[in-house]
């Protein structure tokens, strides 16, 4: 059966920059084996769910196929499933932006932006 440290196999599909930074990811907390706590020398087999922060977005994926050393992004895009859960959809609130050179608002345009920041309309 094959299996491999999950911080040189996060490293090895290209879902963290350097194992380093993998091996510090586990360390913090930040990855998951069967929503397990995983150390950066847990083992990962074909089956496993692993659920990574990076960066800013967490990422659920499930283990198809073990590999030791990092390959091409193609071939690391075969080494696993993601199951991330789509991103809610954002409420896309207008953004209040002045011209620019419009130099600095009016008292009464002050009052309006501050109305708009706190949603009293």
């Amino acid at each position: 059966m094959e299996s491999t440290r999950v911080d040189r196999w996060l490293w090895a599909v290209r879902l963290t920059k350097t194992r380093p930074d993998a091996a510090a990811a586990c360390r913090g907390g930040h990855v998951r084996i069967n929503d397990r706590p995983a150390k950066p020398a847990t083992v990962v087999v074909p089956g496993d769910q692993v659920r990574a922060r990076v960066g800013d977005t967490t990422k659920v994926v499930e283990v198809v196929r073990v590999i030791q050393k990092r390959v091409g992004a193609a071939d690391a895009a075969t080494c696993f499933i993601d199951r991330t859960p789509a991103p809610p959809p954002d409420a896309a609130a207008p953004v209040a932006r002045r011209e620019r050179g419009a130099g600095r608002p009016t008292k009464r345009e002050r009052r309006v932006l501050d109305r708009f920041r706190t949603g009293d309309h």
